[in-house]
């Protein structure tokens, strides 16, 4: 990128586009015709036929930088993958805690230099494994976690000083941070060398994912106690990956993702504000979790964007110093909406394409999807498959050996702004109309979502959109030849088991005071939730001790429909 061109150069710049569509464009086009009358990116922005440096004039360099430098551009560290390339973070969870340390442990033989945690249904609506709403959901999409005893099993012989883990999961994210903590503590382990994340982003569930139990306030101030707890006790743990990626995968445009998960971040640092912490004490742990789509240039243009808008901001509207506050660090996966059932073995091609674009937009920590996810649960060799895509991206492409190759791109630059400038529009709009939380409530974000996903439903529909195997390069008569991930039908009843067995085991009458505490400290909002739930885990109560619990404090959450 050079300086600002003068209104001379300009002008002579634009007289020679106009010059070169009238002259060889228009030429070529008389011979051969494009396949489409406009263009646009997956996202909807149009594109124009080529970019020039006009196109980024506009742009002043500072806006660009260096990597590691505010904004943040380029990269939040100066040397990014010549240091060290990304986490690679295979997601796994199926089964009982043992079922799944086995394939953690399988996954890490393989070359996985990090831990992504996929739990249940139950869990996930912090129900325990023997409530009626369980059954036959028990370890079927994700691992059960009822008790400590789970979390024990499910890291038994892995250094948490070591390895970084993270746990996806949201309405009782903080009973499974609790866990961890207890867990950490019992083996001697310093809390401030423990890394990973919870996922713990509640407001995206209101909008998109629908995996909530409490009332958006009460859901907003657990969220809050776990980034002051952590602030205050881990250093190096970051207590919510804050995700646009659960907001595309309901179908939402690439740049609401992106704006959406901002609005989110403004709610969350307000309300952790409020307590009187500063912002540097608390931001540098703020992660982020993007979905890479299948618009390879768009994607890149969306991770560098978020990164600016981020930077602005956390120093412009939250008055953050500490360069840290300001860098934004975020895990990818590769999109599962766009694995198709129909010649599967094609995914591995989608996913590595959507693997690369991440890697160039700037990722610290990637999954990548199984070729088989469309089916269930990813195979050993799937992830395998999976996980060696990311590998020769990383060992073999030689893209880690150069900071944002594509940096200086006219097309990604004007892209990247594009991006940047729709993205602040969109905050703008949501403070308008009376914020996030409010427009939640009247289902503004939900209906965005939904226009988007049924516009690209009747795009593929039509064939507007093209999905190879899917209305595209069909093959009628395919015969799918595919070993699945077998559910075992013993998960549930062996789950069951241990529940039961802590609960006889167990001091009941400290676990029911500690419950009666519990509600007190739910009903006084200026106390921390976490200490009292990790003595509750600690003394064996379950999560859905704890939850029920609350309900009869907080009450749950029912949607307004949207049509």
């Amino acid at each position: 990128m050079n300086t600002k061109p003068s209104n001379a150069e300009q002008q002579a710049l634009e007289a020679q586009v106009k010059d070169w569509e009238a002259n060889e464009v228009a030429a070529f086009l008389a011979k051969q015709k494009e396949r489409k009358a406009q263009f646009h990116t997956f996202g909807g922005l149009p594109l124009k036929r080529t970019y020039t440096p006009a196109d980024v004039a506009a742009t002043p360099f500072e806006d660009i930088g260096l990597p590691g430098r505010y904004p943040f551009t380029r990269g939040p560290y100066p040397t990014m993958y010549r240091s060290r390339t990304w986490t690679m973070r295979q997601i796994a969870g199926f089964g009982t805690g043992e079922d799944t340390n086995r394939r953690f442990k399988y996954l890490i033989a393989q070359g996985q230099t990090g831990l992504s945690t996929d739990f249940d249904m139950p869990t996930l609506m912090g129900y325990d494994s023997d409530h009626p709403m369980s059954e036959g959901e028990v370890g079927r999409e994700g691992v059960a976690i009822d008790t400590l005893a789970d979390m024990e099993a499910l890291l038994e012989g892995i250094d948490l000083e070591k390895i970084s883990v993270s746990l996806t999961i949201n309405p009782s994210a903080w009973i499974l941070l609790a866990m961890y903590v207890a867990l950490a503590m019992k083996r001697g382990c310093d809390l401030n060398k423990l890394s990973g994340t919870i996922q713990a982003d509640i407001l995206k569930e209101y909008m998109a994912q629908k995996e909530y139990v409490f009332p958006i306030a009460p859901s907003v101030r657990i969220v809050r106690d776990c980034i002051t707890y952590c602030a205050q006790r881990m250093k190096r743990y970051n207590p919510i990956n804050i995700s646009g990626y659960h907001i595309s995968e309901a179908g939402s445009s690439p740049l609401h993702e992106v704006a959406f998960t901002m609005c989110n971040l403004i709610t969350y640092v307000e309300e952790v504000k409020k307590t009187g912490m500063p912002v540097d004490e608390f931001a540098p742990r703020l992660a982020f979790f993007f979905v890479c789509q299948a618009d390879f240039f768009e994607e890149i243009a969306k991770f560098r964007a978020a990164r600016r808008v981020y930077a602005k901001i956390m120093k412009e509207r939250f008055g953050a110093t500490n360069p840290e506050s300001m860098r934004l660090r975020f895990h990818c996966q590769t999109a599962a909406a766009t694995l198709t059932k129909p010649q599967y073995q094609i995914n591995i091609v989608r996913t590595a394409l959507q693997a690369l674009s991440a890697v160039l937009g700037g990722a610290q920590s990637l999954h990548t999807n199984g070729m088989d996810e469309a089916f269930s649960i990813p195979t050993e060799e799937a992830m395998k498959i999976a996980l060696r895509t990311q590998q020769i991206i990383a060992e073999e492409a030689h893209v880690t050996e150069v900071v944002d190759p594509l940096g200086g791109s006219y097309y990604l630059e004007h892209l990247t702004s594009e991006y940047e400038r729709k993205i602040f529009e969109v905050i703008a709009e949501v403070e308008a109309h009376g914020g996030t939380l409010k427009l939640i409530e009247e289902g503004w974000f939900q209906r965005h979502i939904a226009d988007f996903a049924y516009e690209q439903a009747l795009n593929k529909q039509s064939g507007d959109k093209p999905v190879i195997g899917v209305n595209i390069y069909r093959e009628p008569d395919e015969v799918q030849d595919l070993e699945t991930h077998p559910h075992d039908p013993t998960a549930e009843k062996r789950q069951i088991e241990r529940l039961q067995r802590i609960r006889r085991e167990r001091d009941n009458a400290k676990v029911q005071a500690l419950l009666a505490r519990l509600v007190e400290v739910a009903r006084d909002d200026t106390q921390n939730i976490m200490p009292v739930t990790i003595e509750l885990v600690q003394a064996g109560a379950s999560m859905g001790d704890i939850i029920e619990r609350l309900k009869t404090l907080w009450g749950t959450y029912r949607e307004v429909p949207v049509f």
